[in-house]
């Protein structure tokens, strides 16, 4: 702490006037151009914050309010504030669908379809055949039931949104039938029986925790049913003494008492994955064809494509759906129908799917080319020779993540780093501030970078970000450690 040598009032009145730093800013040409009222916020706090510390007596030296020591702290706060909140990062964890990263990364095609509509006027909602409005699901409805064989289809902003909407619609005051053991929760504490609560829909609860049969869903039918519900646990599963009803039965039943059937696959893929040693999922098309009468799934997850909750099914349920007034809070905008609209395109080409969607490259990736890109980043990193660091390449288990396949596991490689002198903490902390920031994780005191989810070119940023940041470590136990 610093010992008083004036008063309070002294060491205030030493504390240059806004003025003052905003000439001096105005010497610093970077920032000359940024919004007055942008510098003068930044100056005052940066002030305010000097005056508490002098007050609280929370600094060291008089030089601290001088002009020359106040401009750091201004310049590092105005670049913070002009650096965009949403940042693109490099996800090292090896989870591919990462929720807090932004889940699934678009293919080129995905993005060509958004600067084309983002740049320009659209049909959106204009049909070119007859000049009159048209529906904006027009873009992606055709594509959706030639892809899936379904009779209609619309598209919604998320599939939490589109089982609320389908379930609103055919069950608000009546009971929508579903197993106990697939009352699932789909990731920040929203639950089924949630959503089920908030559409109007009577939870009508059957079977056991693990076992669940066909009698049950026929025992809980009555003149209140409005819907059998199938749920998908696409984030876990009950391994051992189980039993679920499949939805060819499920379907065969609700035709029998003319109930409609759903089925809600959470992830939803349009692929099987069995091909390439990977847990075999319900795709969208097989649950069409076992009798489902509505399948929901989401665009973000397995689909590989933009934020969305999909709908298809039968033409007069997605009827009665689409004219729901809920539909037009709950719609698509225009960007992720023209980023959807790219990626159903490829998926008229399975192997093309498999190629160009960065989340089916990356789930199908095969170990031999992780360890090929292990190699490459290993090298790149012994190249800067880092004194003190230890970096080795380890055998790792990548993960689908989003909810999906999740007792899958992905052999991967990754990248080990140990230090003398930063520890594993140290490191990943250091490595999240940089630009961009590059997100592993710490295991045993070593930071690791799965390569699986690396994309193309990010080695090189990796090493850069290494190299700057770590050959001149701070604290080094020795010279040798401030030499690259």
């Amino acid at each position: 702490m610093y010992e008083k040598s004036m008063d309070t009032q002294q060491l205030l009145r030493q504390l240059p006037g806004v003025d003052t730093l905003l000439l001096n800013m105005e010497t610093l040409e970077k920032w000359q151009d940024l919004p007055h009222s942008l510098k003068t916020r930044i100056i005052r706090e940066v002030l305010e914050e000097k005056r508490r510390a002098v007050l609280e007596n929370r600094f060291h030296e008089e030089k601290e309010l001088t002009v020359s020591a106040l401009m750091p702290l201004i310049i590092k706060k105005l670049e913070k504030a002009v650096t965009p909140n949403l940042q693109r990062t490099i996800n090292a964890t090896g989870v591919v669908v990462h929720t807090n990263l932004g889940r699934s990364l678009l293919a080129e095609e995905a993005l060509e379809r958004i600067m084309a509509v983002a740049s320009h006027y659209s049909n959106l909602e204009f049909n070119l055949e007859n000049g009159k409005r048209g529906l904006r699901y027009t873009a992606v409805s055709s594509l959706l039931t030639e892809i899936t064989g379904a009779e209609a289809a619309m598209v919604v902003n998320n599939n939490a949104a589109a089982v609320l909407l389908c379930l609103d619609t055919l069950t608000r005051g009546k009971e929508a039938i579903v197993s106990r053991g697939e009352l699932v929760e789909i990731g920040g504490s929203f639950r089924i029986p949630d959503v089920m609560a908030k559409s109007g829909a009577i939870l009508k609860e059957v079977g056991t925790t693990n076992r669940t049969h066909l009698k049950d869903y026929e025992g809980a039918i009555g003149e209140n049913t409005g819907l059998l519900l199938k749920v998908h646990t696409s984030n876990f599963q009950i391994m051992g003494f189980t039993a679920s009803v499949s939805m060819d039965q499920l379907s065969s039943l609700g035709r029998k008492h003319g109930i409609p059937v759903m089925d809600d696959l959470g992830s939803g893929t349009f692929m099987d994955f069995s091909p390439f040693g990977l847990s075999k999922e319900p795709t969208v098309q097989e649950s069409l064809r076992a009798g489902a009468d509505i399948v929901t799934f989401s665009g973000d997850k397995l689909l590989g494509g933009p934020q969305a909750g999909i709908i298809v099914g039968k033409k007069e349920w997605i009827e009665k759906i689409r004219s729901n007034p809920l539909t037009r809070a709950l719609r698509i905008d225009k960007l992720t129908l023209a980023a959807l609209e790219g990626t159903l395109r490829l998926y008229r080409d399975p192997e093309k799917a498999m190629a160009r969607i960065p989340t089916l490259r990356m789930l199908t990736m095969d170990e031999s080319l992780c360890t090929e890109r292990a190699n490459t980043l290993h090298k790149k990193l012994m190249a800067l020779v880092l004194q003190g660091f230890d970096i080795e390449i380890q055998p790792s288990i990548a993960r689908a993540g989003g909810g999906s396949l999740p007792t899958q596991d992905l052999p991967s490689r990754c990248i080990s780093i140990k230090s003398r002198a930063v520890s594993a903490a140290s490191m990943e902390r250091q490595l999240r501030k940089h630009q961009p920031p590059i997100i592993g994780r710490v295991e045993n005191d070593a930071f690791l970078m799965d390569v699986r989810t690396l994309q193309q070119g990010e080695e090189d940023i990796i090493a850069t970000a290494f190299s700057s940041l770590f050959s001149q470590s701070p604290n080094p136990p020795s010279p040798e450690k401030e030499k690259p």
